[in-house]
């Protein structure tokens, strides 16, 4: 994957104070943000955050369970589509337009489905159900080509783990950000969890 590896998941995430949060991410080497449609006006975040640093990091949409809303995305400058499911529709929508799709999968057959849909990056979810051992057991059978990407209860306790059970990322939520927060408040958290996951990384 390009990057990091990482992606900043900003739930609640407002278009007025997107830019400063994203600013901060960025500069600490987070390289994906991804604004959930269940956020405040979230397309205009995305433009906002396209328009601003769509050169220096790649900028998605999430909790997309609507087919509808991956041209919408496409219009507002995201590159790649995270879903909380399986849906080959939103898969193959977003394949076409030229982004990156992220489906959810919390079980094989999620996984091989949106595999055989055109996923490349599956999003497990939640990861703390799934847990490490699952998602080795996974590794297994997966085409080595997939990447799997813990989303759930991940932060920078346990980052390395599952760097070291075979993620090619992970999906940092709550942890990272919270409605409310400042940027130098998610900067920080954001430089402690690149450390930590570049540390495991090697």
């Amino acid at each position: 994957m390009h990057g990091s590896g990482l992606i900043a998941i900003l739930r609640g995430v407002t278009p007025g104070e997107v830019l400063g949060i994203g600013e901060a991410l960025v500069d600490a080497g987070v390289d994906a943000i991804e604004v959930p449609l269940n956020s405040p006006d979230p397309f205009t975040s995305v433009e906002r955050l396209a328009g601003a640093l769509g050169e220096r990091c790649a900028v998605g949409v999430g909790t997309v369970v609507d087919v509808a809303d991956v041209p919408r995305a496409h219009a507002a400058g995201a590159r790649i589509v995270v879903a909380p499911n399986t849906d080959p529709a939103i898969i193959a929508a977003a394949v076409a337009a030229g982004m990156r799709p992220y489906p959810g999968v919390a079980t094989p057959t999620e996984a091989f489905t949106a595999i055989a849909a055109g996923a490349r990056h599956l999003k497990l979810f939640p990861a703390d159900a799934v847990g490490m051992a699952g998602m080795k057991a996974w590794r297994a059978v997966l085409p080595p080509d997939v990447e799997m990407l813990p989303v759930g209860g991940v932060d920078e306790t346990n980052l390395a783990a599952w760097a070291a059970a075979g993620a090619g990322g992970a999906g940092l939520g709550s942890a990272l950000y919270r409605p409310g927060d400042t940027p130098e408040q998610v900067g920080t958290r954001a430089v402690a969890m690149r450390r930590a996951w570049a540390g495991a990384a090697g």
